[in-house]
């Protein structure tokens, strides 16, 4: 693997022992996949900030890093954290576990990082562009980036993609490679067009291919269909980048003609919701994973205007970005009737399974982790009918 003589002096610790550390993981790194050179990145998404998945290992990491005087070279931003820093005892959170989670965030802003704690942050501040080399730890955003952006990540874990941001360089091999961003498959979806759809479409795509680059037919996915689609698709499968005929920037570079094509319909997307839903009833409705969107804010604030919530002993959650949350004054008065607003944090990375075993979502990709990471039943439903549980 080749490396400058500035990135030699790096390795060697001529620049201080954080960045040696970074140097020597995402060195490492390329070696494993057979990289044979570094590349600078544009900006980087870091994983691996709530609490409940680092622990107390993970902070202590982030403590080192810190005391090594690490500090991030590239406009970077951080994945949702285990709770809402300013609500976080509405969400059932103990003082303790509050604690620290707030000294992790701290530790980041520390390097640098934006504090944004959002999974989308591609629709804030983080906007790669067509064609940037880029380093994204969260498996959705980075598929998304990867697809409906055309910029170029690989699947980074969050240690490494912390380290590419400390660099502002990353390993060159993967999906940076033009070779490596061809489709594998092609597929012919017949859906609704509706959000929803979208999520199971990924769901049934994932569960299909694995880990392959899906090539869509007679789809046209705006922003937010492309975000629940690319969230479910990393979630079911690997998926780190799709194509979409007439609607993602690369698709027009590819010859398809030959590759296996898959048909997903009425069939295929009930197997994908059958395997989603797994309980009878729900202690908690948890929206906004990925985080909602101005659009989804209003589309809920909308539904929801007018109505009573009537059943008391099912808990709801709206989670955004602070920044939409800001933006959307209105939207979340309606919606606060209901449940909190929260921002920083999702279902998924908050610690749920204490006070709850029982969720009803929305999304494909919380559908998936909710029974992992939580140790909940799940019942996954288009919006209209999963509020039917307490409307």
């Amino acid at each position: 693997m080749y490396l400058s003589k500035e990135e030699e002096g790096t390795l060697a610790g001529e620049e201080g022992e954080s960045r040696r550390k970074a140097m020597e993981l995402v060195v490492a790194l390329g070696k494993i996949y057979g990289a044979e050179d570094l590349i600078e990145i544009t900006s980087a998404h870091l994983s691996g900030a709530s609490y409940k998945t680092i622990g107390d290992g993970g902070l202590k990491y982030l403590e080192d890093m810190v005391k090594g005087k690490a500090e991030i070279s590239v406009p970077s931003t951080l994945n949702p954290v285990g709770m809402d820093r300013e609500r976080w005892k509405e969400m059932h959170i103990s003082p303790a576990f509050a604690e620290k989670q707030l000294k992790i965030i701290e530790l980041y802003k520390e390097m640098g990082v934006q504090a944004t704690c959002s999974c989308t942050p591609y629709l804030g501040d983080n906007v790669p562009s067509l064609g940037d080399h880029v380093a994204w730890a969260e498996s959705s955003a980075l598929s998304f980036v990867n697809s409906y952006i055309g910029a170029r990540t690989n699947r980074e874990g969050g240690p490494g993609a912390l380290a590419a941001a400390i660099l502002g360089k990353t390993a060159n091999y993967g999906l940076h490679i033009d070779e490596n961003r061809r489709p594998t498959a092609v597929i012919d979806a017949e859906i609704d067009g509706s959000v929803f759809s979208y999520s199971m479409l990924g769901q049934a795509v994932g569960m299909a291919i694995g880990g392959g680059i899906p090539y869509f037919r007679n789809v046209n996915p705006t922003v937010d269909d492309a975000k629940t689609m690319s969230a479910a698709m990393a979630a079911a499968g690997s998926v780190a980048l799709y194509h979409v005929e007439g609607v993602t920037p690369e698709a027009g570079n590819f010859d398809v003609s030959g590759l296996e094509t898959i048909s997903i319909g009425k069939k295929e997307l009930k197997d994908a919701y059958d395997k989603l839903n797994t309980a009878e009833d729900v202690q908690l409705i948890a929206l906004g994973c990925p985080h909602l969107s101005k659009k989804e804010m209003r589309d809920i604030a909308s539904f929801l205007k007018g109505k009573k919530k009537k059943n008391k002993d099912v808990e709801i959650w709206f989670c955004t970005s602070s920044k939409i949350r800001e933006e959307c004054a209105e939207e979340v008065r309606i919606m606060e009737e209901f449940g909190p607003v929260l921002a920083d944090t999702c279902m998924v990375v908050a610690p749920i399974e204490g006070t709850f075993k029982r969720t009803g979502t929305n999304s494909a990709k919380a559908g998936n982790y909710l029974p992992t990471l939580c140790s909940q039943n799940v019942i996954c439903r288009d919006l209209t009918k999963l509020m039917e549980v307490v409307l």
